[in-house]
């Protein structure tokens, strides 16, 4: 078992020295050495950052085991999650707003349509950050208690749960952020 991990060390460890984030998808399904790894879903949150913040400080310490995901990469995949969200809300709001009696519909619907604009660019800049990190995300549940999301990152998967008080107090905060931006 102490061989593969140092295989799985050197192998990430040249791929992130290299700077290529694309070749997650390549050890997922091409390389065998990481089934054992493949179904955990440990989010590894204690990970400690180098100085430079470039890698992980065990990868560079060579140590047993290969860095599953950053703490920052855990709060992108939040982040990604949230802001999916965000859009739903907004677009049903937009809808009520149209059907609604209100004095002012269209000053309210542009305030909001200003801020999904702000929420889309953020979704883009999310996804293209996904894409440097070698992050994807493959299932979202929505169950009764809260969300429930699985993900690949650098070819491991992992999973969280939100719960919707948190996604809905989330949520708000978010917005209300966006909205104090655009005014």
């Amino acid at each position: 078992m102490a061989v593969i991990n140092e295989k799985i060390v050197t192998r990430i460890g040249a791929a992130n020295l290299a700077g290529t984030a694309g070749g997650s998808g390549q050890r997922e399904s091409g390389n065998s050495d990481n089934s054992d790894n493949s179904g955990k879903a440990d989010t590894h949150q204690g990970v400690k950052q180098s100085k430079d913040g470039s890698e992980p400080a065990q990868l560079q310490k060579g140590a047993g085991s290969p860095p599953i995901q950053t703490e920052a990469e855990l709060q992108l995949v939040k982040r990604h999650i949230l802001l999916g969200i965000m859009m739903q809300i907004l677009n049903h709001d937009i809808r009520v707003i149209d059907s609604a009696g209100m004095k002012l519909p269209r000053l309210y619907e542009s305030m909001l349509r200003a801020v999904q604009d702000r929420v889309l660019l953020d979704l883009a800049h999310t996804r293209r950050l996904f894409r440097e990190h070698g992050i994807k995300v493959y299932e979202e549940k929505r169950q009764t208690d809260g969300l429930h999301a699985k993900y690949v990152c650098r070819g491991y998967h992992h999973h969280f749960f939100m719960l919707w008080g948190f996604v809905k107090a989330e949520s708000e905060r978010m917005l209300k952020q966006y909205i104090i931006l655009s005014t």
